[in-house]
């Protein structure tokens, strides 16, 4: 059974060795594959929206 910290260790591995722009690259393409495999527009964007605000930015 693969665990929430599994996820994010994967995560960490993924962007070892990369440089700001290829890890934002890398990101930006996990974005799209997620929301793709989502497959419901509503839900990516009140999930957009919750990301946002958990990181406080304005």
């Amino acid at each position: 059974m693969i665990r929430a910290d599994d996820i994010y260790a994967a995560l960490v591995d993924a962007h070892r060795g990369l440089d700001e722009a290829e890890s934002r690259r890398l990101d930006a393409r996990l974005i799209l594959l997620l929301a793709n495999e989502v497959a419901d527009a509503e839900r990516v964007l009140a999930l957009i929206e919750e990301a946002r605000a958990a990181g406080g930015d304005s």
